[in-house]
């Protein structure tokens, strides 16, 4: 009897030295795309908003430009190295360059939830700030394990940074044009998009501040009607 081969489905396996700390935490970090993609599906099942799914629809056509530059310019990985495939430019480096870039615009700029309270209104601001901050760190932690792990030459990591910034760039532009011209608002009245109860909130809404009013009416509600049946029942 002919036992078949096995093939290894590595899109997690990542190989570093196990007697590193800092080799085993760049191996770690190397899996960030993976589980940002869960959290993209995540959040575009839990919320239904649309800027979240443009901004996954970029963050895949990016990953698609990646596919076409590593074909089209063809430089190999660094010596002895366990990475298969191309590697200019890097596709980590890209993916998440992408993502904190993108996320920043997104916070800093497109993002402006109508608050009448100027502290909780520099409170938000501040907040959104320092994400902007750690995602850009994370960012650069993740590019800079693919060169620790010798996955990636430094040049193969800042060209992909640098075209994932980009494309960042050009997909905000785009999709700013998309909501000016309209085609935001036409996208969001189709029969498809009513079916999953897709919407634009996120944009001019600060979603936990909302979420956290609407819950605060509630139990005040909830004690009221309590407070209401004790009377009745004394």
């Amino acid at each position: 009897m002919n036992v078949p081969v096995a093939a290894s489905l590595s899109l997690t396996h990542v190989n570093y030295n196990p007697d590193d700390p800092l080799s085993y935490l760049a191996a770690l970090l190397s899996l960030v795309p993976q589980a940002l993609c869960v959290i993209y599906v995540t959040l575009i099942w839990s919320s239904r908003e649309l800027e979240v799914l443009l901004m996954f629809a970029g963050q895949m056509l990016c990953e698609a430009l990646n596919f076409a530059l590593k074909r089209l310019i063809r430089e190999e990985r660094p010596p002895q190295t366990y990475g298969r495939g191309y590697g200019m430019p890097s596709s980590h480096a890209q993916f998440v360059a992408f993502f904190s870039l993108s996320l920043t615009l997104f916070l800093l700029v497109r993002h402006v939830p109508d608050t009448t309270n100027s502290n909780h209104s520099a409170a938000t601001f501040t907040q959104r700030a320092t994400v902007s901050m750690l995602a850009c760190v994370s960012a650069a932690a993740v590019a800079s394990s693919r060169v620790y792990l010798n996955y990636h030459t430094p040049k193969q990591v800042l060209a992909g940074y640098a075209a994932g910034l980009i494309f960042a760039a050009v997909w905000f532009v785009f999709t700013a044009y998309l909501r000016h011209a309209g085609w935001v608002d036409w996208a969001l009245d189709l029969s498809v998009s009513r079916m999953a109860r897709m919407r634009d909130l996120v944009v001019v809404e600060d979603l936990v501040e909302a979420g956290w009013q609407h819950w605060l009416e509630k139990m005040s509600k909830r004690k009221g009607e309590a407070g209401s049946n004790k009377d009745k029942t004394s």
